[in-house]
């Protein structure tokens, strides 16, 4: 018969062998071990003697991590304090850092600090609204019943104010550049348009179109005409290229630096990859879904649109057009027409994220890409409420949010392989599809090539009939005549084949003009003006094409099968709509624009150190010399007259020197004959001199 006390010891023994916490086990000390080592049989078995030595193993674990499990205690139960002094040294840190990059070099640091000054301001709004938002509004609650009793003539009062503001900024803007005018008629006339083709014309909610174009009409002209959004979006612009051009590392360690350097595919395509990956990083984060929000917010709040398609398009300003519905995918099945109508607009009135970083590693301008992106959103609610009005009941009017489901990444790391490795499709697909539209625009080429010469037209070609057929809508946009053709003929390219060929041809376009290859070349023209190629970015600035017809049907037809007809039926409004979009953003581009290159051509020629194929140089030689061709003094307009050729140009391609340009430009600033000895400069080379006086005392 077994010893009880050997029994109770191989219990707590076999207990610890498996794992299980005995509590009522204590270890005794080496006295009362060595005792018990005595007073039991020494001939136990091994089994025996080896879960005794387990034991005691277990036992001086446990002795020697009880100060590790106090601490453990001790945080979990003081975590809400410990983060907050965590944080507290943090913001102190931070803020000394701060303060000693500031003091070190304020303009260096200047960028920093407004971004700090955004973090804190929300973070404080946020707490704000946290810890005292209830009790605000619960106290301004009588303003808000007052307010809202007095809103029907208030709206009113507010509308008259906003459209007399309007017209007479219009008024002063427009005095000096009449061209402008233009692209405000076109802005108007494809308003029109687009209320000519709604669906329920006594339906539609003018609230959202009115809030939507004013929204539109905001952003544009905080970040096309005011010194703070004109230098912060080029800020942000110049950033963007600088992150971007990170992935010239990673594409040279892969394909070798000679394939990065001269070959589209390895060139821009991988800026894709690494876009895609960064901002699946931002969604694990959480940064994505907190600006979409706040995005959305803003036009819900301001429009009166439903929650779920305001938060779609808010979406398709960061992804693209399939992405975005993923935010909605479990409110698809029951959203209404107008609402798929406006998801559908939405994606085909932006571009992703990602491809616009490949935009930008052409050369296009970055600023106006984001701009485009921000004011598109918007517009594109309003004009899908203009042209598809709500004539249903949504289930969701009545929802203050819906929720956005985040990823299931479960660290970082797995946010940017799968971010990375989700963009291998789309690289997949723009590089297939351009393969193929480029092909398919070369055999209609040849193919129209052949049927001209059939009947004596020569080049004959897909874009020579873009150019005719869309160049009054170019016009209308507020593309000088000259550039109309150029502009209409790229549009085309974007509308018929692909947005991203029409991006490449742009880019040629705009590297042409800062090369200074002279602007025509037998007929045919090499560049166009910058304020043409700030219009064509608006423009082109879409997925509104007919190939993403089907690219816009596969995604949602597989994310709700059974509405496979719904979406078909709708699919070609909204294409139209879209295109419509990106056209009332370029008209509001060619309203706002104002060539900011030389304010004073005169101060420009006299202190610019610059190269003979500077086209602020051009810009400023045809301005003068548009100046003393049609001479104006003492309020009289001497007469004017056509000069053969073009010596700027001549100038400009030459590089034999600027200083009778130079000249030039003192004496239209004097009005008065410049100097002798200027007679062998190709000025003078002109047809009637340019220097004789036509009226005492001053030269034209």
């Amino acid at each position: 018969m077994a010893h009880p006390e050997m029994e109770e010891n191989q219990i707590s023994l076999d207990s610890l062998e498996k794992g299980i916490d005995n509590p009522a086990f204590e270890s005794p000390g080496e006295e009362g071990l060595h005792e018990e080592n005595h007073d039991g049989p020494r001939g136990g078995s091994k089994e025996e003697r080896q879960g005794e030595g387990k034991g005691r193993v277990s036992s001086y674990c446990r002795k020697a991590l009880q100060p590790a499990s106090k601490a453990k205690r001790f945080c979990k139960a003081h975590a809400k304090t410990l983060r907050m002094v965590a944080w507290g040294i943090f913001g102190v840190a931070y803020l000394c850092y701060l303060i000693a990059a500031c003091w070190l070099n304020f303009q260096r640091a200047l960028a920093l600090l407004i971004i700090t000054a955004v973090v804190v301001f929300f973070t404080l709004w946020s707490l704000f609204k946290k810890y005292c938002g209830a009790k605000v509004l619960q106290l301004l609650s009588p303003v808000q019943k007052c307010f809202q009793k007095s809103w029907r003539w208030l709206k009113w009062l507010l509308i008259v104010v906003l459209l007399g503001g309007l017209v007479t900024w219009l008024a002063l803007d427009t005095a000096r550049n009449p061209e402008q005018l233009i692209s405000l008629a076109g802005f108007c006339f494809i308003l029109l348009f687009l209320f000519v083709f709604s669906k329920h014309h006594s339906a539609v909610s003018w609230r959202a179109v009115f809030w939507g174009i004013t929204l539109e009409f905001l952003i544009g002209l905080f970040i096309l005409r005011t010194t703070p959004g004109i230098q912060a979006f080029r800020w942000l612009g110049d950033q963007i290229q600088i992150f971007l051009g990170y992935t010239k590392a990673g594409s040279v360690f892969v394909f070798g630096n000679t394939l990065v350097e001269e070959v589209f595919a390895f060139q821009s395509l991988p800026i894709i990859v690494f876009f895609s990956c960064v901002m699946s990083i931002l969604y694990y984060l959480g940064a994505m879904q907190w600006l979409i929000l706040k995005i959305s917010w803003l036009l819900q709040f301001s429009m009166g649109t439903t929650p779920t398609e305001t938060l779609s398009v808010a979406g398709n300003i960061f992804v693209g057009q399939t992405e975005a519905p993923l935010l909605i995918r479990p409110y698809l099945a029951d959203m209404t027409y107008s609402e798929i109508h406006a998801v559908m607009t939405g994606g085909f009135s932006t571009i992703a994220g990602s491809v616009m970083g490949a935009y930008i590693s052409f050369g296009i301008d970055a600023a106006s890409l984001i701009a485009a992106s921000v004011m598109a959103a918007p517009c594109a609610l309003a004009m899908s409420k203009l042209v598809y009005p709500e004539v249903e009941e949504s289930k969701f009017k009545g929802k203050e949010s819906v929720h956005i489901a985040s990823g299931e990444e479960q660290n970082v790391l797995e946010a940017a392989s799968s971010g990375a490795a989700a963009s291998v499709g789309l690289v997949a697909n723009i590089a297939a599809n351009l393969i193929a539209f480029l092909a398919v625009l070369e055999f209609i080429n040849a193919a129209l090539l052949w049927f001209g010469e059939m009947v004596n037209i020569k080049d004959l070609s897909f874009q020579m009939i873009c150019s005719y057929v869309l160049m009054p809508v170019a016009f209308l946009m507020g593309a000088d005549w000259a550039d109309s053709p150029v502009v209409a003929e790229l549009l085309g390219i974007k509308i018929f084949l692909n947005e991203f060929v029409a991006y490449q041809q742009l880019a040629t376009y705009k590297k042409n003009r800062l090369d200074g290859l002279e602007e025509w070349n037998g007929g045919q023209k090499q560049w166009i003006s910058e304020r043409a190629e700030t219009i064509t970015t608006f423009a082109l600035c879409g997925f509104a094409n007919i190939s993403s017809i089907g690219i816009m049907l596969g995604g949602l037809t597989s994310l709700v099968p059974h509405r496979k007809s719904d979406f078909a039926s709708i699919v070609l409004r909204a294409l139209l709509t879209g295109i419509c979009v990106s056209m009332l953003n370029s008209c509001l581009a060619g309203l706002m624009y104002v060539p900011t290159e030389v304010s004073d051509c005169v101060t420009f020629f006299g202190t610019a150190n610059f190269t003979s194929t500077s086209y602020p140089i051009y810009t400023c030689c045809k301005q003068l010399f548009a100046r003393w061709v049609c001479g104006r003094a003492t309020g009289r307009v001497w007469s004017c007259r056509v000069l053969p050729g073009d010596p700027c140009a001549w100038g400009w391609q030459t590089g034999l020197g600027w200083d009778w340009l130079v000249e030039l430009a003192r004496m239209s600033h004097l009005l008065h004959p410049p100097a002798a000895g200027h007679s062998q400069h190709p000025a003078s080379q002109l047809s009637g001199s340019l220097w004789e006086d036509e009226e005492p005392g001053v030269s034209l």
